[in-house]
Order: C-alpha cells, then structure tokens, then sequence
C-alpha cells in the first residue's frame, strides 16, 4: 500500500483527454466508484502532472494537443517512477499500427471510442489490482 491509499484511501487516476464530454463522463463514472481523478487537456500539461505528483493510472487520449499520447508515454516511461504508472490508451483511432506503436511504447491496456462502461471500469480495476473491489 502507498502513501496515495494511506492518506485518503482512494486511488488517483490522472485523465489526459481534450474531449470535455468524454472528460465529465469519465470523471463521473470513476468517482462513483471511488476513485479520486484530476484531469489535463494537454500533453505538455500532463507531463508536469506526472512529473510532479504520479498517480496510480493514467488513462491517456492520443490525439491530445502540445504532446500527443504517443509522446506522453514515451517520456513518462523514461521518468524515474514512469514504469510504475499504468497507463490505459483511450483513443478514437483503431488501426492495428497505433495499437502496435502504443503497446510497444509501455501502454497496458487501449480502449477505443466509443467504449462501453463496464468494459473500461473492468480494466481500470484490473490495471489497479481492485478486480473485485467495487460494490
């Protein structure tokens, strides 16, 4: 258990997405379940998020401005913490040769658009070890 889970009991999720709906939507869904989320519009501004204050998952759009996801996970994967982040690609882009290019950057999971409720809570929860944890 880290500090993050002793302190407040909740896990962080940080969300890298431009879309607000899709930021209000998610934002909803995972605090429902407990999880405590902050969210950024931009690359730029996601590497300083993760720089400074790591959550336990991000769940990372690709086609975010500043620095793209692609981007973003190859510099959070270089940072000191950065292979401790499990990271969720969510992305409105399907072909087989970003699946490939993320997945080879580190990514654990990717989640295409539209994606349904459970399907993503169920990989958020397995990314986070909390199979089993909601009510």
């Amino acid at each position: 258990m880290d500090a993050r889970e002793v302190g407040e009991g909740r896990r962080q999720i940080l969300i890298a997405e431009d879309e607000p709906f899709i930021v209000e939507s998610l934002t909803f869904l995972l605090e429902r379940q407990g999880y405590d989320v902050r969210s950024v519009r931009d690359g730029a501004v996601a590497l300083e998020e993760l720089s400074s204050e790591p959550p336990d998952l991000l769940i990372l759009d690709t086609m975010i401005p500043s620095e793209n996801g692609f981007d973003v996970l190859r510099q959070l994967r270089q940072m000191p913490h950065g292979g401790a982040v499990p990271v969720l690609v969510l992305t409105a882009k399907g072909q087989e040769s970003d699946r490939r290019q993320m997945l080879s950057l580190g990514a654990d999971e990717f989640v295409t658009k539209p994606f349904s409720n459970q399907d993503l809570l169920a990989r958020v929860d397995r990314l986070l070890g909390d199979a089993g944890r909601r009510p």
